[in-house]
């Protein structure tokens, strides 16, 4: 090999791509955030996590040379010797291969070899690189495999840089640890060049390479030990005996198969020399942009520091000596893979604050007079709560915190509920604080408004002056972010701050800790909600639809949330216990009727035994189902797909039915009724949708379904207040106006503006004839609503009891006589690629981040000049594709009713009618009786005109003693 590196210099590190990289993402994925990801959403785990690790170990080596080898994903050598090579594995995350993308992206910018070989995995040009060394030279090679072992040559000076134990293992060993001849032994209690065999002997689960059957760990180590190698093991069968023996005869076949399997090809054709993987540092206008694009901020703050760690000068970079003062990452030499360090986010340096602690009535006088002088909207004091419950009907009030100011110590903490330390009295501190907290002329900005507003609420303060929510404000630019205070401080400030479960033992509240460890818990969330108010804001601005979005609707909304969370709605226990009773009969009756159907007994809620009735004894078709660990899954997709096939499976499916209605609503929610109000009280989350839709959480009462007699009976058991009438309000086909307006399909168009039935029209359409019965009207429904979502012919096939073929050819139909319809949906798909993002009618984006690099590509591209016929999408993508079809929809269905809500909470106040639920595109309302009379024009209007569209909006209301009636 001809290089003009001298060889004694060349220290040589090998770096196993996809360990470091599935490290990188696990850590971070299982950890209690749920993985990183930039503000436009982008997932970087992996580029993070990786880059991090790698500089790291750049850091700790000194290479002069390094390479990053990286699997494909098309199948090995090993695959085809052996079809279930690694089978069973749990499926990647398909946003782990658009990370692994941008890393890619992102070494390449940096100058660091990146190798691939198909055919081959990352662990053969491993191999096959630290075997062309030259003598003299050094490689060691950085993976969390344990496969490597077998290249490790004191003489060749080869190692390994361990990464031990599990990326979500607590307690795994920090940095890497170097494992020669004597570390393997120790760890395995064989040599380097025994790993082979030993694989071939006790085999690899995680590989799937079977092995010896019946021969472990332990007498692989014993065999090695005694006989040195597999060839030797098998020379002296002669001189074994027993059941080893007899384990090794009926397992030699497997053993040698397993010895192929094990062993790493070191001669893979790689047209790559020692010299070109030499580190020669990069361009720093090719790194920036993508550093920019990843939001990395600690490694832009360095990038002096990077272009030296690999191999070239120190330069100069704009803007890096001001940005330097502020705080950076990982400081310290720890490595992010302990579980300490990756349980949270990477740990960022420590923010000193100096909050004031207010336990004196003079001090809190003081602080009052401080407050009555911030008036400017645009500079909001930041408010928190400390509380011992995250149910405001059960929190304790603990502790108040504000921040007026940037400097650290513009802040104060009003210790209240401690058990130990001085505080203040609660009644003397609200009613100091009133003037100020219900004051709309004192502007306030909080992280999540609504818990605190409950927590005021229950405390007998109305919350007003809330001009800013951080919360919402980070929802609004981008859905996808994670929004909670840490992620975003670290995001935009360079803060990560000490997290509750760190400051809170178990079993304990904040009211146990120390009052001064509390006052810097609490005075830092409000110095990163204060800091974050301009940042928030400057993006906000770019995007004028965003502010109008954040002011006129979220924000606004958020007083609504927490009236209809406070208030909870009643519940018909006394019914709930009967129906219960009902359902068990029912339950047993339904089991009966499996047992007859199946022809034995078996356990109605056991997949494994559910798989084996199915797939086993009654042979039915496999290719309707997957294989699982379990056998093959009878989940909810595989029985809709079975449905028709055997009797038994209606059994199934109804008893898997009744038995989730009974245990998730029938049985639960008596269970959930508060003490204090004897109310179910739902939280209303409002920034967990990538829609912008609302969810329902503790209890899920968005979930109830209707479509059965039974499910429609849940509701039954929501009544309103004794002589009160329960009333429902349900916006008709909004999802299909909400299209006809975005797509202005000339026949949807006239079809509403006509009050015409929209369903029958199109199955008249679709037949081409005059004449539709009930069940052809239903084809239209499903294909009307269907087209929404993406739906397939399969689905319709499967939905109408119609041929594949039909639904096929209906569904054609359907895009030649509602052509707009269908190129309004291909126009989102191509806006989705071409702009990375879709928009409501009121300008709420959904963002899209594509795997394939070919989707990618085109980003920043004219939408009409995308050709989606001769793109090729991944199931992955092709279901973003449907997502960004229906996003508009969806969303602007949300921001109506939302709408409507605000407009609807103002129009109450005069009287005693209480909104209580939000169900998609449903309110639930209790009121009495004559004000029904009088309000039930009104709140039709309200919601029907709520926001202009080109076909007229339409909302059913009923009454009734309870919702089911009222439905």
């Amino acid at each position: 090999m001809t290089t003009s590196t001298t060889v004694d210099t060349v220290k040589l590190l090998l770096v196993d791509g996809h360990s470091l990289a599935y490290r990188a993402f696990y850590a971070f994925a299982l950890s209690r955030e749920g993985g990183l990801r930039t503000s436009t959403g982008i997932p970087t785990s992996v580029s993070f996590g990786f880059i991090k690790s790698l500089l790291d170990v750049l850091t700790q080596e000194h290479p002069t040379h390094v390479a990053v080898a990286f699997d494909t994903r098309q199948p090995t050598f090993r695959h085809k010797a052996d079809d279930t090579y690694k089978a069973g594995r749990q499926e990647t995350p398909e946003e782990f291969f658009i990370d692994i993308l941008n890393l890619e992206d992102l070494l390449h910018a940096l100058n660091i070899p990146v190798l691939k070989a198909p055919g081959f995995e990352a662990d053969d040009i491993l191999g096959t690189l630290a075997q062309r060394i030259p003598t003299g030279a050094s490689a060691k090679i950085l993976s969390g495999d344990r496969d490597l072992f077998q290249l490790v040559d004191r003489e060749r000076g080869i190692s390994v840089l361990y990464m031990g134990g599990s990326y979500a293992q607590r307690g795994s060993s920090s940095a890497p640890i170097e494992y020669g001849p004597a570390e393997v032994r120790d760890k395995l209690g064989i040599t380097p060049t025994q790993v082979v065999d030993y694989k071939a002997l006790c085999g690899d689960s995680s590989d799937n390479i079977p092995g010896v059957r019946g021969i472990g760990a332990k007498t692989a180590v014993k065999l090695l030990t005694e006989y040195g190698s597999l060839e030797n093991v098998y020379a002296s069968l002669g001189d074994m005996k027993g059941a080893i023996r007899k384990k090794l005869v009926e397992g030699e076949e497997s053993a040698k198969h397993s010895q192929f399997m094990a062993r790493i090809e070191v001669n893979v054709p790689l047209n790559v020399e020692i010299n070109d993987l030499k580190l020669s540092g990069f361009e720093p206008d090719a790194v920036l942009p993508l550093l920019q694009k990843l939001e990395f901020q600690a490694f832009i703050r360095k990038i002096s520091d990077l272009q030296q760690q690999l191999g070239g000068e120190a330069v100069e970079i704009e803007g890096e000596k001001t940005e330097r003062t502020r705080p950076t990452t990982h400081d310290d030499d720890t490595w992010f893979f302990s579980a300490e360090e990756t349980e949270t986010q990477p740990q960022l340096a420590a923010v000193e604050i100096r909050p004031q602690i207010i336990d004196t009535p003079e001090q809190l006088e003081a602080l009052y007079n401080r407050l009555t002088n911030h008036t400017d909207s645009q500079i909001p004091v930041a408010w928190d709560t400390e509380t011992t419950s995250l149910n405001p009907l059960d929190a304790e009030l603990v502790g108040i915190g504000c921040c007026w100011g940037p400097d650290m110590e513009n802040m104060a903490y009003i210790p209240i509920g401690h058990i130990e330390g001085q505080t203040l009295e609660r009644e003397l501190v609200l009613e100091t604080l009133r003037p100020i907290l219900e004051g709309q002329d004192y502007p306030k900005t909080l992280q999540n408004a609504k818990y605190d507003r409950g927590i005021f609420h229950a405390n007998g303060i109305a919350l007003a002056g809330v001009v800013f929510d951080t919360m919402l404000a980070s929802y609004v630019i981008n859905p996808e972010n994670s929004h909670n205070l840490s992620d975003q401080s670290q995001r935009h400030l360079g803060i990560v701050a000490t997290s509750y479960e760190d400051l809170v033992p178990k079993g304990k509240t904040i009211a146990d800790i120390d009052i001064s460890a509390a006052a810097n818990y609490c005075g830092m969330d409000v110095h990163c909600t204060y800091q974050l108010v301009p940042i928030l804001r400057e993006q906000i601005e770019k995007i004028p639809e965003l502010g109008h979005l954040l002011l006129e609707v979220e924000q606004p909304l958020e007083p609504v949330l927490e009236a209809m969370e406070f208030q909870g709605v009643r519940i018909d226990t006394e019914y709930l216990q009967k129906f219960s009773k009902r359902l068990e009969t029912d339950l047993v009756d339904i089991e009966k009727q499996a047992y007859e159907s199946a022809g034995e007994t078996f356990n109605l809620g056991s997949p494994k035994q559910l798989s084996q009735l199915l797939f086993e004894k009654l042979e039915l078709n496999r290719k309707k189902s997957r294989k699982t660990k379990l056998g093959y899954s009878t989940d909810a997709a595989t029985l809709a797909k079975l449905k028709g096939d055997h009797p038994v499976i209606e059994s199934i499916l109804e008893y898997r039915t009744l038995s989730k209605l009974k245990s998730t609503y029938v049985d639960a929610l008596p269970a959930l009724v508060h003490h204090k109000t004897q109310r179910v009280h739902t939280d209303f989350n409002q920034t967990v949708t990538t829609t912008g839709r609302l969810s329902s959480s503790n209890p899920n009462l968005q979930n109830i379904p209707i479509r059965t007699v039974f499910s429609r009976q849940i509701r039954a058991a929501f009544i309103p207040e004794p002589d009160w009438l329960l009333v429902a309000a349900d916006y008709s086909q909004i999802e299909l106006r909400i299209l006809a307006h975005l797509s202005q399909e000339p026949v949807l168009l006239e079809t509403y503006r006509n009050n015409d039935d929209v369903h029958s029209l199109t199955a008249r359409l679709l037949l081409e004839k005059n004449d539709i019965t009930p069940e052809e009207r239903r084809m239209g429904k499903v294909i009307n609503f269907g087209v929404i979502y993406g739906m397939g012919a399969q689905r319709f096939a499967r939905e109408t009891g119609v041929s594949r073929a039909d639904a096929q050819m209906f569904i054609d139909r359907f895009n030649k006589r509602y052509p707009r319809i269908f190129d309004y949906l291909k126009r989102m798909e191509k806006e989705a690629i071409a702009k990375g993002y879709v928009e409501t009618i009121l300008g709420r984006r959904r963002y899209f981040h594509f795997g394939d690099r070919a989707l990618r590509s085109l980003l920043g591209s004219d939408p009409n000049i995308i050709d989606l016929d001769t793109l090729k999408s991944n199931r992955y993508d092709a279901g973003l594709l449907r997502a960004a079809a229906n996003a508009p929809i969806q969303g602007s269905s949300a921001d109506i009713i939302k709408i409507a809500m605000i407009k609807l909470h103002e129009i109450l106040q005069p009287f005693q009618a209480r909104l209580l639920l939000q169900v998609h595109d449903e309110l639930v309302f209790e009121m009495p009786p004559a004000e029904w009379e009088k309000l039930e024009t009104t709140i039709q209007s309200t919601m029907e005109n709520a926001l202009a569209l080109s076909v007229p909006l339409k909302v059913e209301m009923n009454s009734g003693p309870n919702w089911m009636e009222a439905k």
